[in-house]
């Protein structure tokens, strides 16, 4: 396995530059433990988004133009417009997100389960060419992305994108089952073939391996700094306390890095660009 981060660095080794330079060249993983210093926070909120523009540039994370958005089990129901993968309690499966480095930081863990589960989406696609070439092959074909429910800035029903690309010699993965079902199951959006189907469930079960997956569950005052377009990640389900100031609390920011790579040009209907090293992803704010 390619990810090697089983526990996290103290703050006072992290130094911006090189923490870029790893997530954009090295593991894509960085797990970082605040130490004393999260006991003395007094905004955490305001404190971590200082942080992350150390890094690079927040994008929006909703039409709102959430910059840090508040990850917790909101129990909407299923059928609620507002309702997101993150805020729910339940298993999520392997994927990406809008952006070139997904940040965590742990308020408070659940009082059960919430394990994270990360791979490395280079190691797992050198699996499936090498096991099964042609599904590869399909995996490099456009699938439908239906907009996301709380996308409401974007006018776009649905775009087209590759799971697994190559652009002037760099690789990426971007997926997002969840939107690519939605679309099959919209008559308004392109429906997958059968080999498109197949494909995403060979996927998913390649991720499944547990050889493959980096394992950990996040303590209060952890950062994790994770590069979208070279790791997959997913939690575990999890239960909560009764204790409302026990419930599982995290803070997330979507990051637009300096130091990105290119992308291929079916990236930039979601993205806004796909050249290396501009601000891009994220949700246009619904102004």
């Amino acid at each position: 396995m390619s990810i090697n981060c089983t526990t996290p660095i103290p703050l006072r080794l992290f130094e911006p530059k090189s923490a870029s330079h790893e997530l954009e060249n090295g593991a894509g993983i960085i797990r970082i433990d605040l130490g004393n210093t999260f006991n003395d926070l007094r905004d955490p909120e305001i404190w971590f988004l200082e942080f992350c523009r150390k890094l690079g540039t927040p994008v929006s994370q909703s039409a709102e133009g959430e910059l840090v958005l508040s990850i917790r089990d909101q129990s909407l129901g299923q059928n609620d417009p507002k309702t997101r993968g993150p805020n729910t309690n339940k298993k999520l499966g392997f994927h990406t997100d809008r952006c070139d480095v997904i940040a965590f930081l742990c308020l408070m863990p659940a009082m059960t389960g919430g394990e994270n589960q990360v791979v490395d989406s280079r190691e797992v696609e050198r699996i499936i060419q090498r096991e099964r070439p042609d599904i590869h092959s399909v995996l490099k074909e456009k699938f439908p992305y239906k907009r996301h429910v709380v996308d409401r800035g974007n006018q776009k029903p649905f775009v087209m994108q590759p799971i697994f690309s190559e652009f002037k010699g760099f690789f990426a993965c971007s997926y997002l089952r969840v939107l690519i079902d939605r679309a099959d199951q919209d008559d308004n959006c392109p429906s997958l073939n059968e080999s498109q189907r197949q494909a995403i469930n060979f996927l998913d079960e390649v991720c499944e391996r547990p050889e493959l997956q980096l394992r950990f569950t996040m303590k209060s005052g952890e950062i994790l700094l994770l590069n979208n377009w070279t790791t997959l990640h997913r939690r575990t389900a999890f239960d909560d306390s009764l204790d409302p100031e026990r419930k599982r609390h995290l803070l997330r920011v979507w990051l637009s890095m300096p130091n990105s790579r290119p992308l291929d040009t079916s990236f930039i209907e979601n993205f806004g660009t796909n050249e290396a090293g501009t601000v891009r992803g994220g949700m246009k704010p619904n102004v």
